[in-house]
């Protein structure tokens, strides 16, 4: 236990956490856990207090932990060549091989890969990029991107100006003016509740129509989204939302970006969630899942489309201007080699879309009659709970009263079992590894009930 409290005064004097109260946690008000150790769907601090992972770490740890595998690949890797650099066509076997295991795996109009180190350089990436493709194109002012309200993109200057929370804006000087925003495809939340679903969906595609005239589609560059949208609610899009924006989006030659950080590799039970939802991308975002969260890596999937005026852009202009020190790491690229083919050898999306299925059908099942729980969610292997004051009048809660916070500390006080208090509303997310077993889904459903009781009775 001495060695327990020496780390936690350790961390509060010198650690700065991201996403957390700084002067609270620095004060000793909030916990620190150390963990210490992890298996499966499973983690272990260094108290020996064992936790049900109900949220893959950030919904990353997808092929679960304690992969053999990806840490032996890693060791191999770091003992070879732990590191050059991919400036000027050099490359390692892994960073080739992980390329065209992702191209095989992408949809087929995609073309080349360009690798980071997370979600948020990825996407200043594919920003960078498109400005560079309009310019070469000829096309000087085609430069904003928009984004969706509730859409998570990173916590870059940019990155963190095309998420539309609100957390990630305040006092930080965002958005930059670049980046615009439009309607979040949000049906339970929609502001007119007689609205069909095919009304809503109607209603996003005339909001972007008229956010594009507004502005003046030769100003627009881009349009980023989730195919699902994350860290803003866990919400699947409504029938039709996607080919109704792919249909406004061709009209007026805004490219596309997917942001497949969280659903690429398996999430939703299929590959990508382009596939899933029938999205066409000029520029595909992954990191997460590329690697389980065993090494850092991300990676900007460019289409043939766009690779053609790269390609052009450099025989007029020379060597392009972008890199990174460490895209393409080797340690990364191996650990993402091992990763993929570990979710294939496992069959680890199948499990993914079936098991995820049941958790979110007894899920739903369990909380349907519910007074306080206003809606559950979700699709392949990430599900949502989102809580309501008056269900049938759908008045929330106070922010102030910080209810799913609340409903999270009662899983893991009770049961130990961790979810997330998703931010700007009242609403647990659940996305666990894809090893996740039904026997498992029913405990983290379980417990849900019960830290609901606890909480709202």
């Amino acid at each position: 236990m001495l060695r327990n409290d020496q780390l936690d005064q350790w961390d509060r004097d010198n650690f700065f956490h991201p996403s957390t109260h700084l002067a609270q946690h620095a004060r000793g008000e909030s916990p620190s856990r150390v963990i210490r150790t992890a298996s499966g769907v499973f983690i272990e601090d260094r108290n020996g207090t064992r936790l049900l992972d109900a949220f893959a770490g950030l919904y990353c740890v997808n092929v679960g932990y304690g992969r053999a595998e990806i840490a032996e690949a890693i060791a191999e890797q770091a003992r070879e060549l732990a590191y050059y650099h991919s400036y000027v066509g050099h490359g390692t076997e892994a960073s080739i091989t992980l390329a065209k295991m992702i191209l095989d795996r992408a949809p087929a109009h995609m073309s080349k890969v360009y690798f980071g180190l997370g979600g948020s350089d990825a996407n200043e990436t594919n920003v960078k990029l498109v400005w560079y493709y309009n310019n070469i194109l000829g096309r000087p002012k085609k430069k904003k991107i928009i984004s969706r309200w509730r859409g998570y993109h990173g916590s870059g200057l940019v990155t963190g100006s095309l998420t539309g929370l609100e957390l990630f804006h305040k006092k930080f000087d965002l958005p930059v003016e670049q980046v615009i925003h439009t309607t979040a495809p949000y049906y339970y939340r929609r502001e007119n509740l007689d609205q069909t679903e095919a009304q809503f969906v109607e209603q996003c595609a005339a909001d972007l129509e008229e956010l594009i005239a507004r502005e003046g589609a030769d100003t627009i560059g881009a349009f980023i989204g989730e195919p699902l949208l994350g860290t803003g609610g866990i919400v699947p899009p409504p029938e039709g939302y996607w080919a109704a924006i792919q249909d406004v989006l061709k009209k007026h030659d805004i490219l596309l970006i997917a942001d497949e950080v969280v659903t690429g590799f398996g999430r939703l039970g299929t590959m990508f969630g382009s596939e899933h939802y029938g999205i066409e991308p000029d520029i595909i975002t992954i990191a997460k899942g590329l690697t389980s969260a065993y090494a850092p890596l991300s990676g900007s999937i460019v289409s043939d489309k766009v690779w053609s005026v790269l390609e052009q852009g450099t025989d007029e202009n020379g060597p392009i201007g972008h890199g990174w020190t460490y895209s393409a790491h080797p340690i990364g690229a191996a650990a993402g080699v091992a990763n993929l083919k570990l979710i294939d050898d496992l069959n680890l999306i199948t499990n993914a879309g079936e098991v995820g299925a049941y958790l979110n059908d007894t899920m739903t099942a369990a909380l349907a009659d519910h007074p306080h729980v206003g809606d559950v969610r979700g699709e392949g292997m990430i599900c949502a709970v989102e809580f309501v004051k008056d269900k049938a009048d759908r008045v929330f809660f106070d922010p102030a009263d910080k209810i799913g916070a609340q409903i999270s500390g009662k899983l893991l006080e009770q049961d130990k079992i961790i979810a997330r208090a998703m931010p700007q509303g009242d609403i647990l997310g659940f996305a666990p590894p894809f090893c996740l077993t039904r026997e498992e889904a029913d405990q983290v459903v379980a417990g849900t009930v019960r830290a609901i009781k606890a909480v709202l009775g």
